[in-house]
């Protein structure tokens, strides 16, 4: 067993953004890794539902738009030899969470890899909507979150993640995801989804 240390990372309070320019992206907020009966439960997960809802409220409000990931998997795929079957097609664990239920305007992009970018339109959709910033919240922090918010920052996105709004199965995932955001990314860490101010 070895013990590390996360090295620092900025944190800020608050950030204004143009709404038209701006996604909030909803990783893989579904059942199974949400809710406690969920195959792949991560428990902190429940309490990033109310500030995720608080965003997605004051986003739309201001008229950004909304992209939820949707993880999936079908027969015999590799990832259940890593994680066991999980968020299977057409199951109640595959299903978005009630409480943060796509609405109407809402984009759901259907993902079969930790990236929320690989092998789907959301890419050339953020690009349609002259997408510039990209608010990621979500679970797992580091893993579906950081992949995706990875590729949001290769493809140069500016990448801002709230505090409050991601989850992890450890206090090193989290932090080692926002420092990997912070400082390999360039982007923003922000304390809350109450700092996120749209303009």
């Amino acid at each position: 067993m070895a013990t590390v240390e996360v090295p620092e990372y900025e944190v800020v309070d608050q950030v204004e953004l143009s709404a038209k320019e701006t996604a909030i992206i909803v990783v893989d907020m579904q059942n199974d890794f949400v809710k406690p009966e969920g195959k792949l439960y991560v428990p902190t997960a429940q309490a990033t539902v109310e500030p995720i809802k608080r965003l997605l409220e004051k986003a739309r409000k201001a008229g950004a738009r909304a992209f939820y990931t949707q993880d999936t998997h079908y027969d015999n795929d590799p990832e259940y030899e890593i994680w066991g079957e999980h968020v299977r097609y057409g199951t109640w664990g595959w299903q978005i969470i009630d409480e943060l239920k796509p609405q109407e305007g809402d984009i759901v992009v259907v993902k079969t890899r930790y990236d929320g970018f690989y092998g789907t339109p959301l890419d050339d959709l953020l690009r349609v909507y002259g997408i510039k910033n990209t608010v990621i919240v979500g679970t797992v922090a580091n893993i579906c979150v950081l992949h995706t918010a990875a590729s949001a920052a290769l493809r140069w996105y500016k990448v801002i993640v709230p505090i409050d709004g991601i989850s992890a199965l450890t206090d090193f995932d989290l932090h080692a995801t926002l420092r990997q955001v912070s400082w390999l990314y360039k982007g923003i860490v922000v304390r809350s989804v109450d700092g996120i101010v749209f303009k």
